[in-house]
């Protein structure tokens, strides 16, 4: 068999085989018995305005405009990116929070910590499609490591040589969900490099791709998705911006989280050029273990710190696997936690010949969350 064929049958395969052993080992998040009890609650506190099935009453009835955010419960799409962090924060403290309405008031006074996760519980039931992912398993997202839940999301990202040539390499990254399971992405390379005195600036090659989630699983904190994809050279190879021929991509991602906030990112996958004569096939490992940190009792901004590994290897005669390391910290911005900002530093561990050190960041928006502007 092909060495690249080897390399791709043994990627998929521990892609599945390690979700397999999390699923069948750990007994993850067990869900709420309190449906009923919040049920209650929300029937007389909460169906005056947000209606008893969950979907909003008339203006008429609810005396106001509904603001745009407004939710629909039964709307799975809507809901199931939410973590109950999120809604335990509006319900709490009101809308403004998280940077929504005023319209929303807090229930501090009302209702104790318990009653309102009996609501959380009682909420969560009225989407029936139990396959959507849910958005605690949106994790914090790494530097390098893609994540494998499916996003709606904007990220700028930008990597600068701090020891070796002089250079600046930017990413442009959209991410568009679509439907349940599927993501549409986008990623267009602005690099700045410095040649013999003279800088030079060009776009790289840009890169289309579809995920796909195929696996996920609130109960065992787990998700694994798969993803394929073409680049294409759009690049300048002659001023080092491209590979000069077109490149196929695919990877296994998958994700654990823990029950302590701790999480665990894989990500398993090769790269197939069209001409090997110009460019080699390649293989590529990139793991992040992190650690999310909420402030109000974990309601509040949210502060992730992460430490990655990023393995990359030609498949040609005696190529070496190149290791780099990236300790990096993410925080959320925004009160509504749609804007985030992520900063570390990517350390080549061996084969550092002609391999920089870069400082790396990148904002990111999540647009599902609301307007740049909002949320604030």
């Amino acid at each position: 068999m092909h060495n690249y064929a080897r390399a791709v049958v043994g990627v998929v395969a521990l892609g599945f085989c390690v979700p397999l052993a999390v699923v069948l080992g750990q007994t993850g998040n067990h869900g709420s018995s309190r449906a009923h009890a919040g049920e209650q609650i929300f029937k007389s506190a909460c169906a005056a305005c947000h209606g008893a099935d969950g979907r909003g009453t008339s203006k008429e009835i609810a005396g106001f405009e509904k603001p745009r955010t407004f939710p629909d419960f039964t709307a799975c799409d809507q809901t199931t990116p939410e973590p109950n962090t999120a809604w335990k924060d509006v319900i709490l403290h009101g809308g403004p929070a998280r940077g929504f309405s005023e319209i929303m008031p807090s229930f501090a006074d009302a209702l104790t910590s318990e009653q309102i996760d009996d609501v959380i519980a009682f909420l969560r039931g009225l989407c029936r499609n139990p396959r959507w992912a849910r958005g605690e398993l949106n994790l914090p997202r790494a530097l390098v490591t893609e994540k494998a839940y499916p996003e709606d999301e904007v990220v700028v990202s930008t990597a600068v040589n701090a020891r070796g040539t002089p250079g600046v390499m930017n990413h442009i990254i959209y991410e568009k969900r679509i439907g349940m399971n599927y993501q549409f992405e986008a990623d267009v390379p602005i690099t700045f490099q410095d040649e013999n005195h003279v800088w030079y600036g060009g776009v790289g090659d840009t890169t289309l791709a579809l995920k796909r989630v195929m696996f996920s699983s609130l109960r065992t904190g787990s998700i694994m998705s798969l993803q394929g994809g073409v680049l294409l050279p759009t690049g300048n190879k002659a001023r080092g911006f491209g590979t000069g021929t077109t490149t196929f991509e695919g990877f296994a991602s998958f994700n654990q989280l823990f029950p302590t906030n701790t999480f665990v990112q894989m990500k398993f996958g090769g790269d197939l050029p069209r001409h090997t004569d110009i460019f080699p096939q390649s293989i590529f490992f990139q793991s992040a273990v992190g650690q999310s940190i909420a402030a109000n009792h974990g309601l509040g901004r949210l502060w992730s710190p992460m430490f990655e590994f990023v393995a990359a290897r030609d498949l040609v005669d005696n190529a070496k696997t190149n290791w780099d390391v990236l300790p990096q910290m993410q925080v959320t911005i925004s009160k509504r936690q749609h804007v985030r900002a992520n900063l570390g530093v990517r350390v080549p561990v061996n084969n550092t010949a002609g391999r920089p050190v870069q400082v790396v960041f990148y904002l990111l928006w999540d647009f599902f969350d609301g307007r740049l502007n909002e949320g604030w």
